[in-house]
């Protein structure tokens, strides 16, 4: 297919617009303005009408195809929470609204979402206070850890580490660092998968502002130590710090403020049914135990004596604005109505049909595959290619390639970086099992085709248009000149 550069044909126009019927106030100052026209396509409306509808057959996504992404959850969302994002009354609301006079009265309902939403997030978390602010994981994982490091100011704490997981994600040791803090890796138990108690013990200190981490952890194991762990970073006013990506395996029966989180960060994105993907739009909502809900973000909504609700500023230790108004209103309204949807038991049999799904998909590839850390996981899992590799010398990118050819989104390969050849399988809780075992079918025949015929298994895919771009120069060589 031809890019859309390629087709076009000068002087072709696909828009005309209408004489200017008002006066020209002043102009761009020619230090401002381009040398050159801009390089536009030349279409009519039917030639990029039919190129982008084209384009959009190509695209890949939950909605037509098996995509087991280890840690990014992407897992279908009900069509019915879309439904109640679209609604009229919530789509055309203005964001400055309720800043104007008598606004508050119009925005009720809207207002209402936000707090309820926050109350619901407090329950099943376990956490005292949230704000809704953040507009993705890792704008979440920053304003958690902006959160902690007013909190050891305001203590006159000199804290200048966070110790973070080998294994965690990446976005976590780079939060940590933009809000200041120096980040030491904990080592990885090697035997159990997870985060070895005994090294984080030597390592822990005064010094020590957080413990960050996610359970499940990347690695798809729960830590049962967590308790530990938790009484270890408070002997030193250290704060443990949850990555929430992982929640989906754990709704209703593991809430992190019981067992000594001080700060969680969600995924709505991915735990609660709203889109993910494309880069956004996403939402990393945060919450905190009592003695840090003071550092919140403004505003925050509060309900007031009459039942109805305001925006409140007052808070003087607040970090304060971390982004524009009160998050991503729409996406929030879809986690909203999921949430409402599924209620408390259906919250948590989502939670236990993807831990199922993981363990049985597992359990199916491990005579083909390595799995590096045997035993009962929860809601994603990480397999090896290190016997292909070593044996037929096909790489856990090529068998990721081959499954485009079976119709499959491939799994996240090459994550965690402490698995060799890591292909990393998130079955998530929306499947069937007829889907898991195609997919299952498919890795089996994959790791059959390794072993009899390996450059098959190297070429592909073959059934793309682009098979194997150079990767490296895509990213090293990026030209623009022409744009």
């Amino acid at each position: 297919m031809a890019v859309i550069f390629e087709k076009s044909v000068p002087g072709r126009r696909g828009v005309a617009l209408p004489q200017n019927d008002v006066p020209v106030v002043g102009e761009v100052p020619t230090a401002y303005r381009r040398g050159t026209p801009l390089r536009l396509c030349e279409l009519s409306e039917l030639d990029v009408v039919r190129h982008f509808t084209e384009l959009s057959r190509r695209n890949v996504g939950v909605d037509n195809r098996f995509y087991p992404l280890g840690s990014c959850t992407m897992k279908y969302n009900p069509k019915v929470c879309e439904k109640v994002a679209g609604l009229e009354g919530f789509v055309n609301l203005h964001p400055l609204l309720p800043q104007l006079r008598r606004g508050g009265m119009l925005t009720q309902g809207a207002l209402a979402v936000l707090y309820e939403l926050e109350q619901l997030l407090c329950e099943i978390t376990g956490m005292h206070a949230f704000t809704l602010q953040p507009l993705a994981g890792a704008h979440g994982e920053l304003t958690g850890m902006m959160l902690i490091a007013a909190y050891h100011r305001d203590r006159g704490n000199r804290k200048t580490e966070v110790l973070i997981p080998d294994e965690a994600h990446g976005t976590n040791p780079s939060s940590a660092a933009t809000a200041g803090f120096k980040v030491r890796p904990a080592p990885t138990d090697r035997e159990t998968g997870a985060l070895d108690f005994q090294a984080l013990t030597g390592m822990i200190g005064e010094q020590t502002a957080a413990i960050m981490m996610t359970n499940p952890n990347t690695l798809g194991l729960f830590n049962s130590e967590i308790q530990r762990i938790a009484d270890l970073a408070h002997r030193y006013d250290a704060q443990l710090y949850y990555d929430g990506a992982n929640l989906n395996a754990t709704l209703g029966r593991f809430r992190p403020g019981d067992a000594g989180f001080d700060v969680v960060h969600l995924n709505l994105h991915k735990t609660f049914g709203t889109p993910h993907g494309g880069g956004g739009p996403g939402a990393g909502p945060v919450g905190v135990r009592e003695h840090l809900a003071g550092f919140l973000p403004i505003s925050r909504v509060v309900k007031r004596s009459d039942n109805t609700y305001a925006l409140e500023y007052d808070f003087p230790k607040s970090i304060g604005y971390i982004a524009p108004f009160y998050g991503n209103f729409l996406v929030l309204l879809r986690a909203y109505a999921y949430i409402r949807l599924l209620g408390a038991d259906g919250l948590r049999e989502a939670a236990e049909n993807a831990v199922l799904n993981a363990n049985y998909v597992m359990n199916r590839l491990k005579d083909v595959y390595d799995v590096p850390y045997p035993g009962t996981c929860m809601h994603e899992f990480v397999i090896s290619a290190k016997r292909q590799l070593d044996a037929c010398g096909v790489k856990a990118m090529d068998i990721a390639k081959a499954l485009i050819d079976a119709g499959f989104h491939p799994p996240t390969v090459y994550f965690p970086l402490i698995v060799r050849e890591a292909l990393m399988i998130e079955p998530t809780e929306t499947e069937s099992k007829q889907t898991l075992d195609r997919f299952i079918a498919a890795m089996r025949q994959i790791a059959h085709l390794c072993e009899t015929d390996p450059e098959a298994v190297k070429r592909a895919p073959l059934t793309t248009s682009v098979s194997r771009p150079d990767e490296l120069r895509a990213v090293k060589q990026m030209d623009f000149a022409a744009l």
